[in-house]
């Protein structure tokens, strides 16, 4: 049972967020439905989702292959949430998304991790959903293609009858708000390149997080991935 204390403060939150999506939606110009709403709900409780759920949003990421898999397993019940896998995947976790397909695989990154989901996911069932990782700032730290690589990747991708490429995501390096607006350009253009390749819908463009999302949609995004301006800080109650 959730409070009626964290119910409120969850849909405070929501309000809030969505009122600067909705602005920074005008200001570029653009339809507000132009742009998804990602809950990240890692390492948050529960019951945190639970209310975001039961205040409209449908739509929630996780960055760990085992905790998407178990979150997957304890809100069953909610079968209308849509499950986004936004961490790095190892080609020996391909099995698990098989068995626990997401809504949308936002980080296909090399030509191994296509082969091993090739492997696992059945032949009988849809194309799985997936988006490019571009390492836009070529950061050594970071899982993503590097630019030069993004084009080749697109075609392997589409190629492939187990997936279905539906754009790409990247996550610029923490800077200066000019550089980083600078890295968002840079990857809509690089996704305006691959986007011949594209099926299944109009082209997403994962970027932008809880502290830079209003610039992102300024930049293009199609998708925003907001954690701690939702749920507060992670592992804490709303």
């Amino acid at each position: 049972m959730l409070s009626d204390d964290l119910a409120a403060r969850v849909r405070a939150n929501l309000a809030r967020i969505e009122a600067r999506v909705a602005e920074a939606c005008r200001a570029a110009g653009r339809a507000r439905d132009e742009v998804l709403l990602l809950a990240v709900s890692k390492e948050q409780p529960l019951e945190s989702l639970c209310a975001l759920h039961d205040a409209g949003v449908r739509d929630f990421g996780e960055n760990r292959v085992q905790a998407y898999v178990q979150r997957t397993m304890d809100l069953a019940a909610r079968a209308d949430i849509r499950w986004h896998l936004i961490g790095p995947v190892q080609t020996n976790k391909a099995r698990f998304l098989a068995e626990h397909r997401p809504a949308l695989l936002h980080t296909v990154d090399r030509d191994a991790l296509v082969a091993a989901l090739e492997k696992r996911l059945d032949a009988g069932d849809p194309p799985l959903p997936c988006l490019l990782e571009l390492n836009v700032d070529r950061e050594p730290q970071k899982a993503g293609v590097l630019p030069e690589g993004l084009d080749a990747l697109a075609d392997r991708v589409a190629a492939s009858p187990r997936l279905a490429l539906r754009g790409v995501m990247a996550i610029p390096a923490q800077g200066e708000r000019d550089a980083v607006r600078a890295a968002f350009d840079r990857v809509r253009q690089a996704a305006e390149t691959v986007r011949d390749r594209v099926s299944g819908g109009p082209p997403v463009l994962s970027m932008g997080m809880s502290g830079d999302f209003e610039d992102a949609i300024a930049c293009g995004s199609t998708l925003v991935r907001v954690g701690t301006a939702l749920f507060g800080p992670r592992g804490q109650r709303c």
